[in-house]
């Protein structure tokens, strides 16, 4: 498995964490940045989660993973989703 397969399963991972958390969770965990280390086949991957938007009607959120390594980890692996505030209806594309 090459270095980006690895950082994808490990995205993936942080992915299905972050997902299970409600809207109010997430605002609550997000409100500064968060970074840290997990470890993932007994190597360290750094994991980034931020707020990119906080509107009326949701909260997009990213999720990017990287090993350190230079100069792969000046492009991290990331992914970005969207939680919808409760109560609003669902969100409709133009």
């Amino acid at each position: 498995m090459n270095r980006r397969e690895q950082w994808r399963s490990v995205l993936h991972a942080e992915a299905k964490l972050w997902n299970a958390k409600t809207y109010s969770q997430l605002v609550s965990e997000l409100k500064e940045e968060q970074v840290y280390e997990v470890q993932h086949e007994g190597n360290p991957y750094q994991v980034e989660v931020e707020i990119l938007e906080n509107t009326n009607a949701y909260l997009h959120y990213v999720i990017s993973v990287d090993d350190g390594s230079i100069p792969a980890s000046f492009q991290p692996m990331s992914e970005s989703f969207i939680c919808e505030k409760p109560g609003k209806s669902k969100l409709t594309t133009p």
